[in-house]
């Protein structure tokens, strides 16, 4: 069922191991918020240790669901049924409309013995879920940047202001901005109220309308007022600030399928066992530089 957020809410992250033993540190898909309508779940990977996340996530597949990888340091190689490879490099990003059903691999790689990235599930509506996949990848040239004297906003999905990212969510309209605001400075902003939206602090520490977030901790904004002053630390913040509209729609999950019902699941599991699972060849977009 989707989890309710009325009112500005802190959820710090867990480690988990997903994969074949990587661990991830989860905020959204755990118990205190087991999903954020329309979000399913947010990993973010982030260690110098090449044990915490070398053995990667080998051959999985998804269903019912979009997934936003974001890398910030090292490299994410990415192959899949549909014939596409991609090499994730530092602040690329790949957005993947898994739908009717993509199965695919993601082999992590330190580079400069460093590895931190993000992943970002957002559901479908019933209506979407089982449409022809998509895949799509951007390097790091390819996303806007708007900068002042407070910080430094990279627009991933969606738009900031009049600026653009070229990747658009058109279902449930989400926004992705990675923002790193300087020391002591303001990050002010009123996203939509009916949204679901939250930031996730993930370098230094700041406050949120008064109340503390401390590093790798989730500040959900509830749906009464998403209007925010983020101040940064003495050391300065780096987050993300993400913001979508809810489906309200019921939500069965088990594992990577994510679907409205239990005899949906039950038909996803039985068309990949019997090979059937992916139907349609993925539509590929790839861009590599902004002109």
């Amino acid at each position: 069922m989707n989890t309710p957020v009325s009112a500005t809410r802190l959820i710090p992250a867990v480690a988990v191991p997903e994969g074949a033993g990587v661990i991830v540190h989860r905020t959204i898909g755990t118990p205190p918020l087991r999903n954020y309508d329309p979000f399913l779940l947010l990993d973010h990977i982030s260690s110098d240790n090449p044990d915490d996340y070398m053995a990667g996530f080998p051959s999985h597949p998804h269903r019912g669901f979009v997934t936003f990888t974001y890398m910030i340091d090292g490299h994410m190689m990415h192959q899949d049924s549909m014939g596409n490879t991609g090499d994730l490099g530092p602040g690329s990003a790949q957005w993947m409309k898994a739908a009717s059903g993509v199965i695919h691999s993601e082999m992590p790689k330190q580079e400069n013995h460093l590895m931190r990235g993000f992943q970002l599930w957002i559901n479908l509506p019933a209506a979407n879920k089982l449409d022809h996949p998509e895949y799509q990848e951007y390097s790091a040239a390819a996303f806007p940047v708007v900068e002042n004297s407070d910080y430094r906003l990279k627009v991933l999905i969606g738009q900031f202001a009049d600026v653009n990212a070229p990747i658009v969510d058109d279902i449930t309209h989400v926004t992705y901005w990675d923002v790193q605001v300087q020391a002591d400075k303001h990050f002010r902003y009123s996203l939509p109220v009916e949204n679901s939206s939250f930031l996730y602090v993930f370098e230094g520490n700041g406050q949120v309308n008064g109340q503390r977030v401390p590093l790798h901790s989730l500040l959900a904004l509830g749906d009464d007022d998403n209007s925010f002053d983020f101040v940064a630390g003495k050391e300065g913040a780096r987050l993300i600030a993400i913001s979508g509209q809810p489906i309200r729609e019921p939500i069965v999950q088990y594992g990577p399928f994510v679907m409205n019902n239990r005899e949906q699941i039950d038909q996803a599991m039985k068309d990949f066992e019997s090979n059937r699972f992916v139907r349609d060849r993925a539509w590929i977009k790839k861009e590599h530089n902004r002109v």
